[in-house]
């Protein structure tokens, strides 16, 4: 078995070798924004990506596999088999919603994250595969733990997609702003640029009724002439900035906030058993259901923050911005929840390790 376990040690490593390329492709897919956009360009930056993301979540299914065969239990008893379980869930999550939107420019904020926590994992909470202590040896452990895990990688994605909507956000803000028309008063800089203008048009006009006719090239020459031909819609869609031209990428503000909600409120009920089937697993456990443990206290602290998010975007409108800011906050005290608390508090779940 310590065998198979090195095998699945070995297929992460490959499967992260693989998120690694579909990492660079994501960001060089990303990056070319700065030409011009994807309009009327092959994305082969972007089937690479994607290509090698389903080849790196084959192989991390594989090792996820292959570890629970090695360590005869399903493969989510300590902080590294979490990690490399709920990487996979926020990998999956984000495959399963291209068949419906092509979202794939969300590649780059949940490849990169999923890479870094493997990295963590492989580098720092790696332990071989094993047995587990007898608290552990419980049914529980596949139901409350699975849900959690799952949880977690849906949670992943709705931050994403979070992140993703305020840049989109910022982008329609700004192209909203730079569409408004603005007042001209006549002591302003533009007003008098304006003015001299026309009287330099006046007095062209003079000369010619005077006899003295302008060359033809002079109307249309010169440093402040319009761009002409193909290159003047680059010039003008230059202008926007590489933010603008990302945001152009992507669905709408709107729709994706609508899709982080439906993401959030999935992994709120799936967090919601979690955090139930807990205290009935530590009741069968250790004779108590609740004891203030820090893990059980970030647990809730996090379902306490997701709850006010969905309660706000349902009941009191808070859409937009200020919901992704919510729904960050609550996977920012997620994140502290699960590596903070694990591993700089004393608590009973301590064999993470």
């Amino acid at each position: 078995m310590n065998d198979l376990g090195q095998l699945s040690l070995l297929v992460i490593y490959g499967a992260m070798a693989a998120y690694a390329v579909a990492m660079v492709a994501f960001g060089v897919d990303v990056s070319a924004l700065r030409a011009g956009g994807p309009t009327g360009r092959p994305r082969r930056a972007v089937r690479i990506a994607m290509t090698t993301t389903t080849a790196g979540f084959v192989l991390h299914a594989l090792g996820v596999l292959t570890r629970g065969i090695a360590a005869g239990r399903v493969p989510w008893a300590n902080m590294y088999e979490f990690s490399i379980v709920f990487t996979l869930v926020a990998v999956g999550t984000f495959l399963l919603i291209q068949r419906w939107r092509d979202l794939r420019y969300l590649g780059a904020f949940v490849i990169t994250p999923t890479l870094l926590a493997l990295g963590l994992a492989v580098s720092v909470f790696y332990i071989k595969a094993d047995g587990v202590r007898p608290a552990l040896d419980h049914y529980w452990l596949v139901i409350h733990v699975s849900v959690a895990t799952m949880a977690i990688g849906v949670f992943a994605v709705a931050a994403a997609v979070s992140v993703v909507q305020l840049v989109r956000d910022r982008g329609e803000r700004t192209a909203a702003q730079a569409a408004r028309p603005g007042s001209l008063t006549a002591d302003s800089p533009v007003a008098v640029t304006t003015s001299a203008a026309t009287d330099t048009s006046l007095s062209a006009e003079s000369s010619v009724a005077v006899g003295s006719p302008l060359p033809a090239e002079s109307s249309v020459s010169g440093e402040n002439a319009l761009p002409d031909g193909p290159g003047a819609s680059d010039a003008a869609d230059d202008g926007r900035g590489f933010w603008g031209r990302l945001a152009d990428a992507l669905p709408g503000a709107v729709e994706l906030e609508r899709l982080a909600y439906r993401l959030n409120a999935v992994g709120f009920l799936m967090w919601t058993f979690t955090l139930i089937a807990g205290a009935i697993w530590a009741e069968h456990a250790w004779g108590r259901p609740w004891d203030w443990d820090p893990k059980e206290v970030g647990t809730l602290v996090v379902w306490i923050a997701y709850a006010a998010y969905l309660h706000a975007r349902a009941t009191r409108g808070w859409d937009g911005r200020k919901a992704a800011y919510l729904g960050l906050t609550g996977f920012g005290l997620l994140l502290c929840n699960y590596y903070v608390v694990n591993l700089f508090t004393e608590t009973v779940h301590g064999y993470a390790f």
